[in-house]
């Protein structure tokens, strides 16, 4: 787990690098900022990001105010509404849905105030840039390899189960039309749910997966938008007593060794891993240290 951390922190810690590269120990002491999450305390990868921000903060002797809001959308504006007021020097926030954060980021660059958007895009929101992965190529890797596992391009045949995450978020749209892109090329594949939202959590993700086996006799594969929902997912077939060896699944994360033997236990066949660095040097960093804890170890 400790493993795990490392990679994600460095992550969370690279978008407050980015946002503010040439802040001076002693100049980042006398400035606020913020990081403001739509995400919720309990979830792992967002606790993991947050200790990315901490870390920063540590790094640079600067204050940085941190805050969860569960997907409470007037909870998170007013949040980036008490950075403006605290005339933070700037400030890393992620998006609910689409156009929820757009005046509160107009509020921000009237006081002059610069704000990055981290892992959910928002291009209309006026935002001074975007850092995560790219979500239509993570889609698209996925939905190529669902091609490969089922037989190839023009011979796949099977039908196809697709949990997604929250259907007003972009990441959601774009890892959908990602794998799709492959998918609906091949006439022998059936889609067998008609866009049911996990919203991200395994929980739901596992309710969705029981309706869906208990209508479907046959699944051959399943295509979680994130790692937690396919887990949810395999926990169904688990519990149904259904062979979840029997299916593909397929899904997106962040991966360390403990990862890599968790994902093959419960019988995930490819993960989408987002970048492990927004620079060149982090980018060789990161590379590095990820082949050395789990591409050598895995063989």
């Amino acid at each position: 787990m400790l493993k795990k951390l490392r990679l994600l922190t460095l992550i969370s810690a690279t978008m407050m690098a980015l946002l503010f590269p040439f802040v001076s120990a002693a100049q980042a002491a006398k400035a606020i900022y913020y990081w403001v999450s739509h995400g919720s305390p309990t979830d792992p990868v967002w606790t993991l990001f947050l200790q990315g921000a901490e870390r920063w903060a540590k790094d640079t002797g600067a204050e940085v105010r941190t805050s969860f809001h569960s997907g409470d959308v007037p909870s998170q504006q007013e949040a980036v509404r008490a950075a403006i007021s605290a005339k933070a020097r700037g400030i890393v926030t992620s998006t609910p849905d689409p156009g929820s954060l757009t005046k509160v980021i107009a509020d921000a660059h009237a006081a002059g105030i610069p704000v990055i958007i981290m892992n959910t895009e928002d291009k209309t929101s006026g935002r001074d840039a975007y850092v995560g992965g790219d979500n239509v190529a993570i889609g698209k890797a996925a939905g190529e390899h669902a091609v490969k596992l089922l037989g190839g391009p023009g011979k796949a045949t099977g039908n196809v189960v697709e949990i997604w995450g929250g259907m007003g978020t972009q990441p959601a749209h774009d890892r959908h039309d990602g794998f799709h892109a492959f998918t609906d090329k091949e006439s022998g594949i059936r889609n067998l749910l008609n866009n049911q939202s996990g919203d991200w959590k395994q929980d739901k993700a596992y309710n969705i997966m029981t309706t869906a086996l208990r209508n479907n006799e046959k699944i051959d594969l399943i295509y979680g938008h994130n790692d937690p929902m396919a887990y949810g997912a395999y926990l169904a077939a688990k519990d149904a007593g259904r062979d979840p060896d029997a299916i593909e699944v397929t899904a997106g994360g962040v991966l360390d060794l403990d990862g890599v033997r968790r994902f093959a236990d419960y019988g995930v066949d490819r993960v989408v891993l987002p970048p492990l660095g927004f620079d060149l040097e982090t980018l060789r960093e990161q590379l590095g240290r990820f082949s050395e804890q789990v591409i050598e170890k895995v063989g």
